[in-house]
C-alpha cells in the first residue's frame, strides 16, 4: 500500500507542468512604501493577475505562471516601478491605470511626464500625472485653443492653470485670465451676501486653490492687484479683446450657446484659450443646450483647435472619487 501511494504521487508530480519563474528586484525603491501598508498595493497588483502566483519578500518579487502572462506582467510592473521612482508614491488609481492600459502608445507617451510644468510652493513639482494629462499638455503647446473634457478630479483645470503660470513665467503671455459662467450647482450669486468680490471669491475658489499651489502668496496678491492675473465671471468678458493672455474658461458645460460664442470670439493676438468642462455635470435649466457640447461638435474639425478627453482613469483625487463617479454613472444611465 505504501509503495503504491509513493508511485501515485510520483506519477502526479511528473504530469504537472513546471511553472515559469520571473524575478524582479526593486532598485532604489523603499519596499514598505511600494508594497503599501499591510501589503495593500501588492494585494491590488495580485488581483489583476489571478493566473499568476506572486510572492514578494523585501525588495524581491517572484512571479510564477505561463510565459506570455509573465511577459505582460513584467512589462507593466516595471512601468509601475518607474512611476514610483519619479513620484515617490503609487496608489490604487495608478495601479489600475498602469495594469489595465493595453495601448502601447500610452506607455510610450509617459516619458514626457517627468517634464516639470511649474516648480510650486514648498518645492512641489507640478507635472502631468497621467498619459491623458500629458496629451493635454502637448495639445496646449501645439494649439491656440484647446477643449479639455472629463469628469471631476481628472486634473483638467489644475493642468490648465499650471500651463498658464508656466506661460506667464516664460513671458509667452502678459496676463492670465480665469473665468467661469455664473451658474454653480443651482446657486444664484445674487443670494450670496456682500459686495461683488465677496460674492465671487467662494465661487472662484477652485481657481484660487490651484494658483496658491503654484505662486507664493505675496506674488499672487501682487499679480491680482496689478491685473496680471484676473479672475472674473464670464459676463465680464463681454466687449473685451483678450490678447497676450492665457485664458481659461472653467466649468464650460454651464455656458449657453450665446455665452460660449461670445467667449470664443474674444480671442485676440498672441492668446491661448483653454476651455474645460464635464458634459455630464450640466447645471443649466432644463431644455437649455450646453454651449460646451455644441462647441465640441461645431469645432471638432477646425485646424488650430485641439480637443482632449480625460476619463475616470485620470482621476487624481482620493481613490473613492472614481468609485463615486462610477456609482452615479450607473444610476444616471438607467434613468
Amino acid at each position: 500500500m505504501q509503495s503504491y501511494y509513493k508511485y501515485s504521487v510520483s506519477k502526479i508530480i511528473k504530469k504537472t507542468k513546471p511553472l515559469n519563474e520571473r524575478t524582479i528586484e526593486l532598485i532604489d525603491i523603499a519596499p514598505k512604501e511600494f508594497w503599501g501598508t499591510q501589503d495593500a498595493h501588492l494585494e491590488s497588483i495580485k488581483k489583476y493577475y489571478p493566473k499568476l502566483k506572486i510572492v514578494a519578500r523585501g525588495t524581491t518579487l517572484k512571479a510564477f505562471g505561463e510565459s506570455e502572462i509573465l511577459d505582460e506582467f513584467e512589462s507593466r510592473f516595471r512601468r509601475l516601478m518607474q512611476h514610483f521612482s519619479r513620484y515617490n508614491s503609487i496608489d490604487d488609481n495608478v495601479i489600475l491605470r498602469v495594469l489595465e492600459t493595453s495601448h502601447q502608445h500610452d506607455a510610450e507617451q509617459m516619458h514626457d511626464r517627468d517634464k516639470i510644468l511649474v516648480h510650486g510652493i514648498g518645492g512641489k513639482l507640478i507635472k502631468a500625472m497621467t498619459p491623458n494629462q500629458q496629451k493635454l499638455v502637448d495639445t496646449i503647446n501645439k494649439n491656440d485653443m484647446v477643449f479639455a473634457i472629463g469628469p471631476a478630479g481628472t486634473g483638467k483645470t489644475y493642468t490648465g492653470v499650471a500651463m498658464a503660470v508656466k506661460a506667464l513665467k516664460e513671458k509667452q503671455v502678459k496676463r492670465i485670465i480665469l473665468t467661469r459662467p455664473a451658474v454653480e450647482a443651482g446657486e444664484n450669486l445674487g443670494f450670496l451676501p456682500g459686495d461683488m468680490k465677496e460674492k465671487l471669491d467662494p465661487y472662484m475658489q477652485p481657481l484660487y486653490d490651484a494658483l496658491r499651489d503654484m505662486l507664493p502668496p505675496q506674488t499672487l496678491e501682487d499679480y491680482i492687484l496689478k491685473g496680471i492675473i484676473q479672475i472674473a465671471p464670464l459676463a465680464f468678458m463681454r466687449g473685451r479683446t483678450l490678447d497676450n493672455a492665457f485664458v481659461i474658461l472653467d466649468e464650460a458645460q454651464n455656458t449657453t450657446h450665446s455665452q460660449m460664442k461670445m467667449f470664443l470670439t474674444r480671442m485676440g493676438k498672441n492668446a491661448k484659450f483653454m476651455i474645460t468642462g464635464d458634459p455630464g455635470q450640466v447645471d443649466l435649466p432644463r431644455r437649455t443646450i450646453s454651449g460646451l457640447k455644441e462647441a465640441i461638435l461645431i469645432l471638432k474639425d477646425v485646424e488650430g483647435v485641439g480637443i482632449i478627453y480625460l476619463d475616470d482613469k485620470d482621476i487624481v483625487r482620493h481613490r473613492l472619487v472614481k468609485k463615486i463617479i462610477d456609482a452615479y454613472k450607473s444610476i444616471e444611465n438607467n434613468d
